[in-house]
This record gives C-alpha cells, sequence and structure tokens, in this order.
C-alpha cells in the first residue's frame, strides 16, 4: 500500500471510445479531437492528468467536495462530454487501474448510464472477477491461463514474494494491480533538486516533429539525473512555450514508467491536441494543418520544450536480455522515431493485438510509439474490436505464422475427386483428402480439424456472409488454415 487513507487514492478517470466529432469532421488524429474532452473536464479540476488521447484522470476528492460528491460530479462531467455530440464512460474509484475499469464499465453502458462509481474499500472485490487479460500484459496473461489462474481475484491470491519471483517485475506490477494497489509506491518526499530538463529552439521550431525528436533526447537526459538519484518517473508535465510568449502546459501519466519513447510520443499528442484549439488548427482530409505553417505551433513556432518530473517512484532497476534483445529493442525505437521525425507520424507502423474472428482482423497496424495503457488496449478500441470479447467462431490456438492479404484460392476435394462442401449445419460432403493451392498440383490431405462455421454481419445485408473455417495438414509438411464460403474454398493463412 502507498499508506494514504482510502479518500486520498480516490481517482475519477473520463474515457472517450475513438471517435470524429462532427465539429471536426475530417480532423484527423483522435489527440487533436480530445482537446475538447480535456477542456471540458479542465472546468471542474484544472489539474488533469492525460495518460493518452482518449482518457484523462484527475484526484477526485477536492473536486467532489466543491460539486456536492462522487456522483454529482461524475454526472456533470458526463453531461459535459455528451454537449459535445460525445460518448463517454466516466469512472470513479480507489487508483487509476481500478477507476479506468470503471470508466470503461460506463462507455459500454451507454449514455443512459455512464457513470459507475466503486466505493471506497471495494476495489478488491471490483477487480476479482476480472479476467487476467484486463492487466494488458498477454504473454503474462496466456500464462496466467494456463496455470489455471483465470480472473484478478485467483492472482491476488497468489503471495507477492512468489509472483515477484515466477513471473518477474512485470508480474509483480500486474500482481500489485489485481490487489488494487498502486504500481508502485511513491517516492516518500520531494526530489532533492531541480531535475527538469528543457531544450530551446533558435531559430524557434515551425515543425511538430523537429520538437518530438528533441523531446526524446531530452528524455534521456532526464532519465539520467533521475537514475542517479535513485528515481524513476511515472507522471511528467509538459511545458511548451512558443515565440509569441504562449505556454502549452500539460500533465501525462504512464504508470508502466515513461520511457524516452513515451515522452516524446506523449510531446507529440500534445502538439497534436492544441493544435486543434488554434484559429485555422483543423485539419483537413489530408491530415495536414490548413495553415502554412504546415504541422508547426500556429503562433509562429515553439521556442523552448521544458520536462518537469512530477510524480516520482524509486527505480528498481532493468533486467537487461541475456542475448541483448533491450539493447536491439532501443536500436529499433531510435531508428522509428528518426524515420518519423524525417517523414511524419505516420510512416513507421507496429502491429497491435486485436479482436476479432480471422487472423487478419485480430492485429492492426498503429504508428510506431502508440503504446497501451495498463488494462487497455488503444489500438484495438480504436478498431472497434476489443480483445477481451468472446469473439464466437474464432480459431483456436496456435495463430498462424503468415496470414496472406489477400486469401489465396484453393481446391479441396474428397477421396472420390468431388469437391467438399459445407451444408448451413456445418456437416461436410465428404472428408477432405486432397488440397490444391492456387491451381497448383493436389497434395494428400494428412490431418484436418474442423469445420468452425461463423455466420458474421448478419445484421448487415450487403456485408453478411456464412463461412466455415478448417486447418489442413499436408504430405509435404505443409499447414493451412482455409475458408470455404459460398462454395469456394480459400487459403486465409498457413503456420509454421
Amino acid at each position: 500500500m502507498t499508506g494514504q487513507p482510502d479518500r486520498d487514492r480516490r481517482v475519477l478517470a473520463v474515457r472517450c471510445p475513438a471517435w470524429r466529432p462532427p465539429s471536426l469532421v475530417g480532423a484527423g488524429p483522435g489527440a487533436r479531437a480530445f482537446e475538447l474532452v480535456v477542456s471540458a473536464v479542465q472546468e471542474f479540476c484544472p489539474r488533469i492528468e492525460v495518460l493518452r488521447p482518449g482518457i484523462c484522470a484527475f484526484a477526485v476528492r477536492g473536486p467532489a467536495r466543491y460539486f456536492g460528491g462522487e456522483a454529482e460530479l461524475g454526472r456533470k462531467i458526463a453531461e459535459a462530454v455528451t454537449r459535445l455530440g460525445l460518448d463517454c464512460g466516466v469512472g470513479i474509484a480507489d487508483g487509476m487501474f481500478a477507476a479506468l475499469l470503471a470508466s470503461r464499465d460506463g462507455l459500454l453502458t451507454g449514455p443512459s448510464d455512464p457513470v459507475r462509481i466503486v466505493p471506497p474499500g471495494g476495489t478488491a472485490a471490483f477487480l476479482a472477477p476480472r479476467a487476467v487479460t484486463v492487466l494488458g500484459e498477454p504473454d503474462l496473461a496466456d500464462l496466467l491461463v494456463r496455470l489455471g489462474i483465470r480472473t484478478l481475484g485467483e492472482f491476488a491470491a497468489v503471495p507477492a514474494a512468489e509472483a515477484g519471483n515466477r513471473f518477474g517485475a512485470h508480474g509483480l506490477l500486474a500482481h500489485r494491480l489485481a490487489r488494487g494497489l498502486d504500481p508502485r509506491p511513491l517516492s516518500a518526499g520531494p526530489p532533492p533538486a531541480d531535475l527538469s530538463v528543457q531544450i530551446e529552439f533558435d531559430p524557434p521550431a515551425e515543425q511538430s516533429e523537429r520538437v518530438v525528436f528533441a523531446a526524446k533526447s531530452l528524455a534521456g537526459q532526464l532519465h539520467a539525473q533521475l537514475a542517479a538519484s535513485g528515481l524513476a518517473c511515472v507522471r511528467v508535465e509538459v511545458e511548451v512555450i512558443c515565440d509569441n510568449g504562449e505556454e502549452i502546459t500539460r500533465l501525462w501519466r504512464h504508470d508502466g514508467l515513461l520511457s524516452e519513447l513515451a515522452v516524446a510520443e506523449r510531446v507529440r499528442w500534445q502538439l497534436d491536441g492544441w493544435r486543434a484549439g488554434q484559429p485555422g488548427g483543423e485539419s483537413g482530409e489530408s491530415g495536414e494543418s490548413s495553415e502554412s505553417g504546415g504541422d508547426g505551433c500556429q503562433a509562429g513556432g515553439i521556442s523552448l520544450l521544458r520536462l518537469v518530473p512530477d510524480q516520482l517512484v524509486q527505480a528498481q532497476g532493468r533486467q537487461l536480455g541475456l542475448w541483448g534483445d533491450a539493447v536491439v529493442s532501443d536500436r529499433v525505437a531510435r531508428a522509428a522515431v528518426r524515420i518519423q521525425a524525417m517523414l511524419g507520424h505516420d510512416a513507421v507502423r507496429q502491429p497491435v493485438l486485436s479482436g476479432g474472428r480471422s487472423p487478419s482482423d485480430q492485429a492492426v497496424l498503429v504508428p510506431f510509439g502508440d503504446t497501451e495503457a495498463p488494462g487497455d488496449s488503444a489500438a484495438s478500441y480504436q478498431a472497434g474490436r476489443p480483445v477481451d470479447r468472446p469473439w464466437p467462431g474464432r480459431i483456436p490456438a496456435p495463430a498462424p505464422a503468415t496470414v496472406y492479404p489477400l486469401p489465396r484460392p484453393a481446391r479441396v476435394t474428397d477421396g472420390s475427386g468431388s469437391l467438399v462442401e459445407v451444408t448451413g449445419r456445418g456437416q461436410l460432403s465428404g472428408e477432405p483428402a486432397r488440397l490444391s493451392v492456387a491451381a497448383g498440383a493436389p497434395v494428400a490431405v494428412t490431418a484436418w480439424t474442423g469445420p468452425w462455421p461463423v455466420t458474421e454481419r448478419w445484421w448487415d445485408t450487403e456485408q453478411a456472409c456464412r463461412k466455415a473455417r478448417f486447418q489442413l495438414v499436408t504430405a509435404d509438411g505443409a499447414a493451412w488454415l482455409a475458408v470455404v464460403q459460398d462454395g469456394r474454398w480459400l487459403i486465409e493463412a498457413s503456420y509454421d
């Protein structure tokens, strides 16, 4: 525990889905549009934290007393966001993690009841039935499920020492979340000295990409200073000063610790969000600013960037991989940021897990560095496909190694040479005996399983379809994921 009473740990989180407000049609990234929500929430509490575009939070104790209680405060914030023409979820709980999950519940119930309040001291009971997948650690969640630990309550019952020994540092942090605790105890007392860092731009930077690239280097200096004091940062204040004296200041939190890349991407989000509030700062369909200054500071240029560590924890070190994996990953991150600085944020993309039934639906490409918060999957929600849904008809593990952008035509025949067909009840006309891929020579099928029938988008008369999937192994050692739809066989993916 942090040693604080529950009333001092109360957090209110506001969550908005991936959206494009009517007033900002064609406005580009959600970071710019979310600035409207941040401005609305700041009417109730001026000092708020932005976790990422779509989620912000603040300590609720003072504002709740002023506005007549937590329920009334949550209702007023939900109404303020609704007046912008947006849906939102408001969650109030002990600690950030539980508040984020409560806000997700409020968002899923819809505008009729968007506020979810977890009573003080009730966080453990609120979290206990949740699946371990909400921890935001897919590898850890998969391991826990294989060990028979499927809920946060079951994980919380594991002794903390055993969680650290068996699952490492990430497992220990996840174990604290499952128990309803803060990810890390906060550092006692203020930092020993002013640990802020800054960089001046002469001439002023007209382009955001130049500032973002400098932010990563500046974050490296900040982390070096913190490490010398045995500290790490989970919340940072980003101050941007334009050459006309205008200041743009915001608090950013990341309980997984703010890496150099994480700081740089938050600087990008802050600049993108601020642009939306500037006259003429809305973007067109191409995502480029309508001002002649490109994606830079609308006031003329950025003259100074300052990073101020606002919330510190005791540094617990970092275990490097035996074969230098951490070093390689850092090289990749630096190279990606350089390319983004030259070609734009969307120039480098990385895959993240998403929900879906077919392999092509279970991963989406997002700009490099758009990371996820614990217990949340930003990219999957942006795609409208949360990972933690049941997805009936989804193919079982293991996942295929290669997914074809366009399914390859195939032909599956039975022992008599007739095409294998699947009825509406999932019955086969014959057992698969031979497979031909892309008009190639038929190869004997040595093993197969299926079908897994599924009806997709039955509510949409234009996109509705019925299909059945199979896993096939052929005599040449190849393994395939095949689908039959409208009497046609297709190969969606292959296994190694």
